[in-house]
């Protein structure tokens, strides 16, 4: 089965309960703690979402992901954080027909270039996940060059936050806010596919910079992208796909949900609503395919047969 003849891979998934991969999160003030709850009530009602459920054991959460792979006739989800890489790692060989992984640890760590490689080459975890604000140096430091060196000479991607972080009480400033501030490093290692998620969250106007610049820099169109809302102008998701579509072709355009939790799972109508703007856009049916699953395949180095 296949979600309407395309061999959709969702890029950008959460195992649920695995954090968000790289930050520790600090105590917060009980007004930012309440606002934040306010904010997030105000969301699931107008997304019409349930709320989140205890995840369970990591069995049973790994489990319940593959049914949803299985129903909605996706070929793999990439698991972007999962609480760890060795217990992520555990995860995607429960599902290895289902399920990809990404490394995730804090890159600031002394044994970070140690920690991603026995994520790539002990547990075949197939790329690295950052939050670029929540890394307290340049990303052309000389201690992440080893990390970069790691990747670049085997050709995996990266997946890189830049822009708003989190929920109401989130982070809105910070020195690598702007995916402008990759640009020392992807022209530098330009063997790596550098992932930047929705559409730059904010920061739109760099990220189509950053593209216009560099051949390895893609865009990942995962979440609600509901930041939309909050442009100085209005702009809505044909906009986005139609103006990455124009600069950077279909090929360096990865489709992603951001999905995790249960009972919600996989976030269906974040699909719909991305295949929605590209059919009115009139892609071609070969770029779709490409969007929704083909790059990323590539990306990953999946064997087409697979």
């Amino acid at each position: 089965m296949a979600y309407q003849g395309l061999k959709v891979i969702d890029f950008h998934v959460h195992f649920p309960g695995g954090g968000g991969g790289g930050g520790r999160r600090a105590e917060r003030h009980p007004a930012l703690v309440a606002y934040d709850r306010e904010r997030s009530e105000r969301m699931r009602k107008e997304w019409d979402t349930p709320a989140p459920e205890p995840a369970g054991t990591r069995e049973e959460a790994g489990d319940r992901w593959a049914g949803e792979v299985e129903k909605y006739g996706l070929s793999r989800v990439v698991f972007v954080t999962g609480g760890g890489n060795d217990p992520l790692a555990e995860t995607v060989a429960r599902h290895p027909d289902k399920f990809f992984g990404l490394a995730h640890n804090r890159p600031e760590d002394p044994d970070s270039a140690e920690q991603l490689r026995h994520g790539i080459e002990d547990l075949g975890l197939k790329g690295y996940k950052l939050l670029a604000p929540t890394i307290g140096k340049p990303l052309d430091d000389p201690h992440f060059r080893p990390l970069w060196q790691l990747l670049a000479d085997r050709k995996l991607p990266v997946l890189i936050h830049f822009g708003v972080l989190g929920h109401a009480g989130g982070t809105v400033y910070h020195p690598l806010m702007s995916p402008l501030t990759l640009a020392p490093v992807a022209k530098e290692f330009l063997d790596i596919p550098f992932v930047i998620p929705h559409f730059g969250c904010g920061y739109t106007q760099d990220l189509l910079q950053l593209c216009w610049a560099l051949p390895n820099v893609h865009v990942d169109t995962s979440g609600s992208n509901q930041w939309m809302r909050w442009m100085p102008y209005p702009l809505t998701l044909e906009d986005l796909f139609r103006k990455f579509y124009e600069l950077i072709g279909p090929d360096r355009i990865i489709f992603g949900t951001d999905s995790s939790w249960f009972p919600r799972g996989f976030s269906v109508r974040y699909l719909q609503d991305q295949l929605r703007a590209c059919r009115h856009l009139n892609f071609p049916e070969t770029d779709v395919a490409k969007i929704f699953g083909g790059n990323a395949a590539r990306l990953l180095h999946l064997d087409p047969a697979g």
